[in-house]
């Protein structure tokens, strides 16, 4: 198996910056997930007596895993399959209406 090359990112997260190995094509998708880790470090920061930087990460980390669980529980429609649910039932009713006249 071939790996993706990586190059190196820099992150900043609560004033301090971390150089991460990031796959190409994924730069965006890091900045994202390193941009929501430090909104939700800033969140239990402000929201807690004064904690420690490594109980603040741990407890955003669990705050971001419980919101990743909950949302993989949730049941997930796809927009183009319910619109097209959506079309066949509107066409059952019309086959259905012109069957009664």
């Amino acid at each position: 198996m071939m790996s993706r090359e990586t190059i190196p990112v820099t992150v900043r997260i609560q004033e301090k910056e971390y150089k991460i190995s990031c796959p190409e094509g994924e730069h965006e998708s890091l900045l994202i997930s390193a941009r929501s880790v430090n909104e939700n470090m800033q969140k239990v920061r402000e929201g807690g007596k004064a904690l420690s930087a490594d109980r603040v990460a741990v407890m955003a980390a669990i705050n971001i895993a419980h919101d990743l669980i909950k949302s993989n529980r949730e049941p997930k429609v796809d927009v183009a399959v319910s619109d097209r649910i959506d079309v066949l039932q509107q066409s059952i009713d019309r086959v259905l209406q012109s069957s009664k006249l």
